[in-house]
């Protein structure tokens, strides 16, 4: 006897060529790249890239369709648990990046001159374009809230003004940041101070970067009707994603903006301070 697939409330995927497909391309994309960055002609990872992005779409269009159908109750508790898991590995990942910082700071070694900052380095004043783009993340988390509410109540027009002012100001910040690279009087290999400090924004710009266009595609999905109040997966996903990436830059506006741009010198009283 034959059971039907709903059958249970749980979701087997349908067998999809995209897996597949989406591999050998963004193999290919990687070959050419290091072929590339050898002084080769970069047609190939071009190429490459196209169809990559060609067959994303459409695996990402088929899990799309899969979800109006597929995902029962069931099926949505299993998938926040997942992503759950996956923002804290996140957090998990940032904690390495800031127990390195916090390691180097409180006991500045010999070979950076016995202080923190490093000897040389002049940090940025945490009160102009840091405070800046702290407020910004703090308005777009509450932007997203305002979203998340009015999707719950059936405003497409208000969610839609909600996501695409998001939107504007996930720009806004990245822009920012680019200013304040542009500006830093230290690169990445100036000394641990510079290395943590590019390592820590520069990864929290990047989860920005994503973030952004995981609202930007819930936006899209906004506008066609693929949200209901008891049916919005994607954007709660998106949502817990966003407010993951505001609490990481608080961490680093007070961590390593305002407390790790304190001058801390080696002395004895530090010392004990530290023994205690």
């Amino acid at each position: 006897m034959s059971l039907s697939r709903n059958y249970h409330s749980f979701h087997l995927v349908d067998p999809s060529i995209w897996p597949f497909f989406t591999s050998i391309w963004a193999g290919l994309m990687a070959y050419g790249t290091v072929q590339y960055m050898h002084n080769s002609i970069g047609i190939i990872s071009l190429i490459a890239f196209f169809h990559l992005l060609f067959a994303l779409t459409g695996w990402w269009r088929d899990v799309i369709s899969e979800s109006f159908i597929y995902h029962t109750k069931a099926v949505q508790r299993g998938l926040r648990l997942g992503f759950i898991l996956f923002i804290v590995s996140e957090v998990m990942f940032f904690f390495g990046f800031f127990w390195a910082f916090l390691h180097s700071s409180v006991a500045p070694s010999v070979f950076i001159g016995c202080q923190w900052p490093p000897k040389g380095i002049v940090t940025f004043n945490p009160w102009t374009v840091p405070l800046a783009n702290t407020l910004i993340l703090l308005l777009s988390g509450a932007s997203i809230t305002w979203a998340h509410h009015a999707i719950l109540e059936g405003k497409r027009v208000e969610a839609h003004n909600a996501l695409s002012f998001t939107v504007s100001l996930a720009f806004l910040f990245t822009l920012l940041q680019y200013i304040e690279y542009k500006e830093a009087a230290f690169s990445i290999s100036d000394s641990v101070y510079g290395s943590s400090f590019f390592m820590m924004t520069g990864f929290h710009g990047f989860h920005v970067i994503i973030g952004t266009i995981f609202i930007l595609v819930c936006t899209f999905r906004n506008l066609f009707k693929h949200f209901e109040p008891d049916h919005h997966l994607g954007f709660e996903a998106a949502a817990w994603y966003w407010h993951f990436v505001d609490v990481v830059w608080l961490f680093l506006f007070i961590l390593v903006y305002w407390w790790g741009g304190l001058s801390f010198v080696n002395d004895s009283s530090f010392s004990s301070i530290l023994a205690f």
